[in-house]
């Protein structure tokens, strides 16, 4: 968690409703981002988190402290769920409308629309595993170690992977620039 509560007192709050709301209210943006990194639809990743809570409140009982820290085992059944989802989606997912609130102007909708639509168009060419990778680095702003955890792959691999996707990815927008 991050130091944001003991190891010792985690089983307990997993436990206790009250203790659950305030697991969830420190986890659930962390998990929403995940998604909606990783799908670029607001109204699929509120969904996904939902489900992920609600798989997690459902199996509370049976995280062990001693095997992985909370944020893992939450994480890992959030990626069981992207899993899931992307199983029963044959087809590629449209991208969803989400812009900030500080009504841009239609240059600048238009420049970002844009933007998102290269960046998802570079993002689904990646394999799988880096796309996964990708998504929880940047939209559930996870470090290395939790991600390690979470894929089971060591923390020095995920940077290398993380350094050359992004490598990459820049490589391919700016070539697709010229």
């Amino acid at each position: 968690m991050n130091g944001r509560a003991s190891t010792l007192d985690i089983k307990n709050r997993i436990i206790e409703r009250d203790g659950w709301e305030q697991l969830y209210q420190q986890e659930m943006p962390r998990i929403y981002n995940f998604f909606r990194y990783r799908f670029q639809d607001d109204q699929m990743a509120e969904d996904l988190t939902a489900v992920t809570f609600e798989k997690a409140w459902r199996r509370r009982l049976s995280y062990k402290k001693d095997k992985a820290a909370f944020t893992t085992w939450l994480f890992t059944i959030a990626k069981n769920v992207a899993i899931d989802h992307l199983r029963q989606q044959k087809e590629q997912i449209e991208m969803g409308d989400y812009f900030s609130a500080n009504d841009p102007s239609p240059e600048e909708i238009l420049q970002q629309k844009e933007h998102l639509a290269k960046l998802k168009q570079l993002l689904d060419k990646l394999p799988e595993r880096e796309q996964e990778i990708i998504a929880l680095k940047y939209g559930a702003a996870l470090n290395n170690r939790e991600i390690a955890r979470i894929t089971t792959l060591s923390a020095a691999n995920i940077g290398i992977i993380l350094f050359r996707t992004v490598r990459k990815l820049r490589h391919q927008w700016e070539t697709t620039n010229e």
